[in-house]
């Protein structure tokens, strides 16, 4: 081999954990002096092992940490399907399965674990599967697509993500755990009971404290069936073990370097392996002979290792085990001593059957006669963990009745406690309080120079609720108190009615399923209500049921421009604006436009969203002028509300010469399948069929521009007066992926922005366009087909609000100036002429009010 310059380092393994170590190396500029070749023994880079459920919603492309296959520091190279079959730490060599040899100064070991697979007889029949793969994951789908019946051995944490999985692809699922609970190593036998409840009410089988003997088989040597000991045999398509791992520690085992009593590369506190140039990481390694079986503390591990051969001093002292996550829709939370194992520990549970809440906190007695928290257990309902979990280790003392943290709000419980500066907040990426409250001090140097302003900034600057997100309600409550304290207040009320965001606002209707103003106010406000949150509520009831906004006692919430679908202008009449998809309209619409315009003499413009606007109509006027132009097949163009406007376009490859894409009819179809839809401030999008730009896309709230390949999608711009630039949110995606993208963009941006918000500030306010990423495109938080459901229940429940209001006698009859004379027309409202159309004259009198009673007074 040839002779190098430059140190040589290798990386054996490239799953998240090897990932994160060479992202580590990079930014912390070990790439000076190393480099760095990465040998992956999958066919494709790492990618979101955690996530690997979502595959079947997002696909492999979305679950990638390095979809190009390619560092952007060259002195990185990655090698995929390279599986490495020996080292020589002699020689100091690892060579590949094809006998390619690499030589290097530092090893590090990321060769992650593999399934554990119990020597059970026919664990070797066809469709008898592990789940730990992408290509795992594929074949499970194609054999589910005949199969009715499945079972996962193994209730752990991989084997309900399994069960998720299979139920998810239409399977009937049973659950298959030897132990006499789901989840053994995390909670106990009462939360496990909990856990097993709610499992069974979503329709999978869970057999508890079973032995499995056998896998019968058919005649063409597919599996039939399983058998448990003493009991019949369970008929099955498909089996998938989850039972465990065990750490893929071979090569090291054979090169000599010493080994953990129960297998994995045994470590000291650097990472170092009994050999001086050898490093382990992850899941293979098995620091002070314990194997860590969570992505977190592989990398803390990788970091230690970047430190140490940088010349630091950094070392792994331990892994905080805890969990947070949402198995099968079910929130579950294990942190600290959760099993109670401290020498006088106390337990102290609150348990809600009908509810299917479990919640256990473990304390013990302070040298002062107080008490602290050891740890805990929380299912069914784990919102609490973010604010208990810094707590453990913390020596902070629990107030005199401690079970008030896990009690409910009015049963005693929902009280605060102030957390000390060293409390780790975020054990992802260990931050503490006091790095939170450094990043918005005013000697801050991190947000461009200076301090962060809001949570957001923090989670960008300090990584602190960046990877699982357990910790951002804790951070955005640090960041506020500490803005607080120093006379910044931040207030976080919608109104003096609601004490809440509008982000809550929204959470607290859909989880309540209100459809009334009083029930919401009764519940969670206070007062009759105003026309900062009656507006709010009116939208968010609007983006959750879809219904017709005139409807009932609703219809009194919306501020003018919604109450008369028009938007009112300053002289007391309204503007009127069909919807005209991509700016595209036939000769004979265009036709009957100008036919009503003439006929009601209206004002007419066309705007820069390339639709007609159609000014100066009186209120009773409005049916009529609907009535004319949904007969010729046109609709409301929700001009008024705060939701979708328009998509604009160019002419694209239909006409240009430059154009590479149909952008009219991509721009059409976005926004047929978009109208109506409500949300936090209105939302305009754009298409360009190339480069050129000519539908100016990057000034929307999502603009999209032609490439050969695809489309490039751009999101959270917007004009008005603070423009900003929409940035590029993922590119040269075909159109069903740009949907898919756009879908959960959207309603994520509607369940999350506060009131009257545009898109560019929030976010700025939810961590940046990185974050977006993670949720829209990741699918880190595991909403993606929420969030596309949510979507087509409003493309499958949109209806046209003008064409229902005329068909609808009781909504038609709120339309007249004044409710005891519904012929006469508002005196008040006067024109004058100027380039040959009428234009609005105000008189000295207010408009709307007459001698008699007016129906749209304010």
């Amino acid at each position: 081999m040839a002779p190098h310059l430059r140190k040589q380092l290798v990386v054996v393994g490239h799953g998240m954990v090897g990932h994160r170590f060479v992202q580590a190396a990079i930014e912390r500029g070990l790439t000076e002096t190393y480099d760095i070749i990465v040998l992956g023994e999958e066919p494709r880079p790492a990618y979101d092992r955690v996530a690997l459920t979502s595959f079947f919603e997002v696909g492999a492309e979305a679950l990638s940490y390095l979809p190009e296959g390619v560092y952007d520091d060259p002195r990185v190279s990655l090698h995929l399907e390279s599986e490495v079959v020996a080292m020589d730490a002699t020689a100091q060599t690892v060579t590949l399965a094809n006998g390619t040899a690499f030589a290097y100064d530092e090893l590090v070991l990321a060769t992650g674990a593999a399934p554990f697979v119990p020597p059970v007889p026919g664990k070797d029949l066809g469709n008898v599967f592990v789940y730990r793969t992408i290509e795992d994951l594929e074949a499970i789908r194609e054999a589910s697509k005949s199969a009715k019946a499945g079972a996962v051995i193994g209730g752990g944490l991989l084997g309900l993500e399994a069960a998720n999985a299979l139920h998810q692809l239409g399977v009937k699922t049973h659950v298959v755990e030897m132990a006499p609970r789901l989840m053994a190593v995390q909670i106990d036998e009462a939360g496990g009971a909990t856990l097993k409840r709610h499992v069974e009410d979503l329709g999978l089988t869970v057999h508890t404290g079973v032995m499995t003997e056998l896998i019968d088989g058919d005649d063409d040597g597919l599996v039939s069936g399983i058998k448990f000991k003493d009991e019949d045999t369970l008929p099955l398509d498909i089996v998938i073990f989850s039972a465990g791992i065990r750490p893929r520690d071979l090569i090291a085992r054979e090169a000599g370097l010493d080994i953990a009593e129960r297998g994995g590369v045994l470590v000291d506190e650097d990472c170092r392996t009994s050999d001086a140039h050898v490093w382990a990481i992850g899941e293979c390694a098995a620091p002070g002979g314990r194997m860590y079986g969570l992505v977190a503390p592989g990398y803390s591990m990788a970091e230690v290792v970047v430190d140490q051969l940088l010349g630091g001093e950094g070392q792994f002292l331990g892994a905080d085990m805890s969990t947070k996550l949402k198995l099968l829709g079910v929130d579950v939370a294990s942190f600290g001593d959760a099993f109670a194992t401290t020498e006088d520990a106390l337990e102290l549970v609150f348990a809600d059957a009908v509810a299917g809440i479990y919640k256990k906190l473990v304390v013990a007695e302070n040298a002062t006669g107080g008490y602290e928290l050891l740890g805990g257990i929380l299912v069914g309902d784990a919102s609490a963990y973010g604010s208990l979990r810094p707590m453990v280790g913390s020596g902070m003392e629990l107030p005199a009745n401690p079970e008030e943290l896990i009690l409910p709000a009015g049963r005693g419980g929902g009280v605060e406690l102030g957390l000390p500066d060293e409390a780790q907040i975020c054990s992802c990426n260990n931050v503490t309080k006091a790095d939170i409250k450094a990043a918005v001090s005013d000697d801050a140097t991190l947000n461009d120079g200076g301090p962060c302003s809001d949570a957001g900034c923090v989670t960008k600057c300090t990584k602190a609720g960046s990877t699982c997100g357990s910790c951002k309600v804790v951070v955005k409550k640090i960041v506020e108190d500490h803005f607080a304290a120093t006379g910044k207040v931040v207030d976080k009320s919608l109104c003096e009615h609601f004490a809440m965001t509008r982000q809550e606002l929204f959470d607290v209707v859909a989880v309540h399923g209100y459809n009334r103003f009083d029930d919401i106010i009764e519940g969670h406000g206070k007062g009759r209500g105003c026309d900062i949150c009656k507006p709010a509520v009116a939208s968010v009831l609007a983006s959750l049921l879809n219904h017709h906004v005139l409807d009932g006692e609703n219809a009194t919430l919306q501020d003018t421009n919604d109450a008369y679908l028009a938007n009112l202008q300053k002289n007391g009449t309204y503007s009127v604006v069909p919807r005209i998809p991509g700016g595209e309209i036939t000769p004979d619409k265009l036709i009957v436009i100008g036919q009503v315009a003439k006929e009601f003499g209206l004002y007419t413009k066309i705007t820069g969203g390339q639709r007609i606007d159609l000014f100066g109509a009186r209120m009773e006027d409005l049916p009529a002028i609907w009535k004319q132009l949904v007969d010729a097949g046109m609709e409301s163009g929700h001009a008024y509300g705060k939701s979708l406007r328009t998509v604009k376009s160019c002419v694209g490859s239909t006409w240009c010469r430059y154009g590479v894409q149909d952008s009219v009819g991509l721009a059409i179809e976005l926004e047929l399948r978009y109208r109506g839809l409500r949300s936090p401030h209105k939302l305009k999008g754009g298409v360009s069929g190339c480069a050129r730009e000519c539908a100016e896309a990057r000034s929307k709230d999502f603009g999209i521009i032609a490439t050969e390949k695809g489309w490039n999608l751009y999101v959270c711009g917007n004009g008005g007066a603070i423009p900003s630039h929409a940035q590029l949110l993922a590119g040269d995606l075909d159109t069903a992926t740009l949907i898919k993208y756009l879908d959960r963009f959207l309603m994520y941006y509607i369940r999350t922005a506060d009131r009257l918000q545009r898109t560019s500030y929030w976010m700025d306010a939810i961590g940046g366009l990185d974050r977006i990423r993670e949720v829209v495109v990741d699918d880190a938080l595991g909403l993606g087909a929420e969030l596309e459901a949510a979507m087509d229940t409003h493309v499958d429940s949109y209806f046209d609000e003008w064409k229902a209001t005329i068909e609808d006698p009781e909504k038609l009859a709120r339309f007249v100036s004044f409710v005891n004379a519904p012929g006469t027309p508002d005196p008040n409202i006067t024109f004058r002429e100027e380039r040959g159309q009428i234009q609005a004259e105000l008189t000295d009198g207010p408009v709307s009010l007459g001698s008699t009673i007016p129906v749209g007074a304010p």
